[in-house]
């Protein structure tokens, strides 16, 4: 009797895994490089703002530009360590083949919440953020007018780990270990809920306390709106990170 209801489970669990096994599925792969610059600034105990730039080239690393975007607004502390976050994302993605001879504008407010955890011989960074995206519309590969949108939830970490004696000080060396996920949702969503997973490994320069340099690989594995459509992307990502203090000593 339990090897026929262990049989069962079998069954109904090959039921939902078969048409995600069997599915015919299209892989597009590119070589990219991922450029940022992230600043964070703090005034008082409690307000400070978030600025990061990004500039992203594809085709064999360099051959096109991919996507520009620009981040702004204003962070609250809740402590040192925990961080609020509610700004405004501009982005322009260059011509693809989805809409081949024009730019097409995404509008993204987001809210975020930021957390450090500090250990003896790490430091562990993690945000929760919430994406609104506004982007427009296409029609039969050019831009029309009006906007879609749909929700995006993401979750982040990374991971740093020293390499010298130095450990995490200025003038120090270390192991990155990053990761991204992302989820859509929203009436638009029908076929990719999943939307992307970001993975990057790389090597920290500490420059001073409060900037530091990081250079390394990345692999951004994204599903399309068809459902049967992945995009896998190699990128060379160099990110320059800054946070100025601006409170009296």
């Amino acid at each position: 009797m339990k090897l026929k209801k262990g049989k069962s489970i079998l069954l109904i669990l090959f039921s939902f895994l078969a048409p995600f096994l069997y599915s015919q599925k299209t892989i597009l792969t590119d070589e990219q490089t991922w450029f940022g610059i992230f600043n964070q600034n703090r005034f008082s105990d409690k307000w400070g703002t978030w600025t990061d730039i990004h500039y992203r080239l594809k085709n064999n690393f360099i051959n096109d530009p991919s996507q520009f975007l620009i981040r702004v607004g204003p962070t609250y502390y809740l402590t040192d360590d925990v961080r609020l976050t509610v700004a405004y994302n501009f982005v322009n993605h260059f011509p693809d083949e989805m809409h081949p001879n024009e730019s097409q504008i995404e509008h993204r407010p987001f809210q975020q919440i930021q957390w450090y955890t500090r250990f003896p011989h790490a430091r562990l960074m993690q945000w929760v953020r919430l994406d609104e995206r506004f982007r427009q519309n296409l029609n039969n590969g050019a831009v029309a007018d009006g906007y879609n949108f749909n929700w995006r939830i993401r979750y982040n970490y990374a991971l740093f780990l020293p390499l010298t004696k130095k450990g995490l000080n200025p003038g120090s060396f270390q192991a990155v270990l990053n990761n991204e996920i992302m989820f859509n949702f929203g009436k638009k969503i029908i076929y990719n809920s999943f939307d992307q997973n970001r993975l990057f490994a790389g090597f920290v320069y500490q420059f001073t306390k409060e900037s530091h340099i990081q250079l390394g690989y990345m692999n951004v594995f994204q599903q399309q709106a068809t459902g049967n459509k992945y995009k896998s992307i190699h990128a060379i990502r160099l990110f320059y990170l800054h946070n100025i203090d601006f409170r009296k000593k």
